[in-house]
């Protein structure tokens, strides 16, 4: 048998796998999106942006906002993993910083809705050091809450990207840079983190995707108005039945996931030329 006819059979079966697992059912989803009682139309876009604006917009903000703060925190992190002068607390953080990486995403939210609840962990704890009391309790499980448990679960993950990338920095420019008198945290922003930019950029990008799609989360900490758009797919699914909308809300999501590779590419292809 020919190499070639070989190595095509090898590869079938996951080819078999992706065409009818991912790309048959997304181009039905994109198709769906657009069907309204027979026939094509933008009938579940309308409605969608009707009922939906605020959960499309809350959804970007949420997002983003994560985003920016595991970008800041994966960035502290790594920065004193390369530049910090105390072996046992870089160790101890070396240690540490990756645990929640290994948590799932569901586990995170019963987590924090034991942490953050009006009678949680947090504020009880508050409330015993004398810093709180009972009637001053608030709860945090609504915006504030998903940003928490994105930025926790996240965090691990870019911040282990940029670490990497941090530790394979030429060490002579990071010394040239010390001996001239600048400061850590010039060290970082001015050394360190232009020349690991592509690899933050990266992690940043698939940790915003990766949010763009997590369910539980949302569903378990901010099920009320407005919450992210996969509660809401599920919402139109479960009660109503209405695949048309839950299409377009898909189809929305993918475009806002898209746009972020699109700034990738363009970016990277900037960097090749």
């Amino acid at each position: 048998m020919p190499k070639r006819l070989l190595g095509l059979l090898l590869v079938l079966p996951a080819l078999a796998v992706i065409a009818f697992l991912f790309i048959l059912p997304l181009i039905m989803s994109a198709v769906g999106a657009f069907q309204v009682e027979g026939a094509f139309g933008w009938g579940n876009f309308t409605k969608t942006f009707d009922l939906y604006t605020k959960d499309i917009v809350f959804t970007v903000v949420i997002v983003s906002l994560s985003t920016v703060l595991i970008g800041i925190a994966s960035v502290a992190i790594g920065g004193y993993l390369t530049l910090g002068e105390h072996p046992v607390a870089v160790a101890i953080l070396r240690w540490l910083y990756r645990w929640p990486m290994f948590i799932p995403f569901i586990v995170v939210g019963q987590i924090l809705r034991t942490f953050l609840s009006k009678n949680g962990m947090m504020n009880n704890t508050f409330i015993n050091l004398g810093l709180l009391t009972p009637l001053d309790a608030v709860s945090f499980l609504d915006w504030r809450g998903i940003v928490i448990a994105f930025v926790w679960k996240q965090t691990p993950f870019v911040a282990l990207l940029v670490a990497g990338a941090m530790a394979s920095i030429n060490r002579d420019t990071i010394e040239a840079a010390r001996n001239l008198g600048a400061s850590r945290l010039r060290l970082l922003l001015e050394i360190v983190v232009p020349q690991v930019a592509m690899t933050l950029t990266v992690g940043l990008i698939l940790s915003f995707v990766t949010m763009m799609s997590v369910l539980s989360v949302p569903l378990m900490i901010n099920a009320q108005s407005p919450t992210m758009l996969t509660a809401d797919i599920a919402f139109r699914v479960n009660s109503y039945g209405d695949y048309g909308v839950a299409n377009a809300l898909g189809l929305i999501s993918l475009v806002l996931a898209a746009s972020v590779a699109w700034i990738y590419l363009r970016a990277s292809l900037k960097e090749r030329a």
